[in-house]
């Protein structure tokens, strides 16, 4: 279990976070569904009594769904906690995924992948994963219709008994004394675990790829450039994420000024790591018009070639350096921050250290740091781009 005590706080956060397997591959849903679903009634409340008894304890229960973790989470007070967590208990393993109510949210998801699909901003970063990652692979598929179609309730009820608590892990925050935590280990640290040794994914950048989609009715273009990176433990990671800030990571980078404030060619665009386990991306992303498109991806590469062939000057470098220090120090204003902060590094095989060693990084970066990292990392021939509108 992983605990963050805040005294000053008298809220408690409990998350149970799995890592996603492969055994629901040929239907993508399965775990969204089983999720969302384990507040529709247990073996002893249906859907209706959960909402009532949550609400009168004033307490949320959230899920966490993405590529490689999902999970569970109940924010809830420190007086009424001992109330909570037995309930909270019984979401884990005593769900019946009523069949009506499985039937309702098919519907609403179904008309949710329809109307995301013709939404441009949506539907390029679609197609960014499903290239840069591969369609077969989890990241990179495309959920649709059809995956909603073929989703039954045995299929939730299997997953929910076999698959959805793997390599579980508690994270917990609250001003909680010795004999709640001891409540949590025994009502939450029993619940039946299965474990398997979680495999690195190795992705290679491949030669420039474009895909473009046509919408003759657009009249904006949704633009995805990017490629894959190295992981967060490796030396250069920090030299890569100041790169990004001045490039697209920040309100006063260089492509908002560029593209946004001299050309007007789109209202805002930014650049961003993606986060993942053991290989991080990068992307920068655009909603803009769409006779401009192809003139707003070069002056990204113009941006691009000139941070790796001119120095940042020690004016911009200061002001994203004072801007990323008083960005990391932000993060870990509350228990909360600080528990999501420690779960983000923690699955990423890394320790607080990382954040120490990260703020050190920045208060002595170097602009040949970032002429380094921006030659070595951002070549235009393994650039996936997207266009989609």
């Amino acid at each position: 279990m992983n605990f963050i005590p805040t005294p000053e706080i008298d809220a408690v956060k409990l998350e149970i976070s799995s890592s996603i397997n492969e055994s629901t591959k040929n239907k993508l849903l399965v775990p969204y569904f089983a999720l969302e679903m384990v507040t529709e009634g247990t073996a002893s409340k249906d859907a209706a009594a959960l909402d009532d008894f949550f609400d009168t304890y004033a307490s949320e229960v959230e899920t966490e769904s993405g590529f490689e973790n999902h999970g569970l989470s109940i924010l809830t007070t420190k007086k009424h906690f001992n109330t909570v967590l037995p309930v909270f208990r019984e979401l884990l393993t005593e769900a019946i995924f009523p069949e009506k109510e499985l039937s309702k949210r098919k519907k609403q998801k179904a008309l949710s992948i329809h109307i995301n699909r013709d939404k441009n901003s949506h539907r390029a970063s679609q197609l960014f994963r499903k290239v840069l990652f591969g369609e077969k692979h989890p990241y990179g598929q495309i959920t649709e219709e059809k995956d909603v179609d073929i989703v039954e309730r045995e299929d939730l009820i299997d997953f929910y008994k076999k698959d959805l608590w793997t390599n579980s892990e508690i994270f917990l925050t609250g001003n909680l004394n010795d004999s709640q935590l001891e409540d949590v280990i025994r009502l939450i640290g029993n619940i039946p675990v299965s474990f398997f040794p979680n495999p690195e994914s190795e992705f290679q950048n491949q030669c420039n790829q474009r895909v473009t989609e046509g919408k003759p009715k657009s009249v904006q273009s949704s633009i995805r450039i990017g490629c894959h990176l190295i992981s967060k433990s490796h030396p250069d990671y920090f030299k890569l994420n100041l790169m990004n800030t001045i490039l697209g990571g920040y309100f006063g980078s260089r492509l908002i000024k560029n593209i946004r404030e001299d050309k007007g060619h789109t209202y805002g665009i930014y650049s961003s790591i993606g986060g993942l386990k053991h290989a991080d991306y990068w992307v920068v992303m655009a909603d803009v018009i769409k006779e401009h498109d192809e003139a707003v991806i070069e002056e990204v590469y113009k941006e691009i070639d000139k941070l790796k062939n001119e120095p940042v000057s020690n004016h911009e470098l200061e002001v994203v350096r004072n801007y990323m220090v008083g960005k990391l120090l932000s993060q870990f204003s509350s228990g909360f921050e600080l528990i999501g902060r420690y779960k983000s590094i923690h699955q990423a095989g890394l320790d607080f250290g990382f954040y120490q060693q990260h703020l050190a990084y920045i208060l002595n970066a170097t602009a040949e740091d970032i002429m380094e990292v921006s030659q070595k990392y951002l070549e235009r021939e393994k650039m996936v781009e997207i266009i989609v509108g």
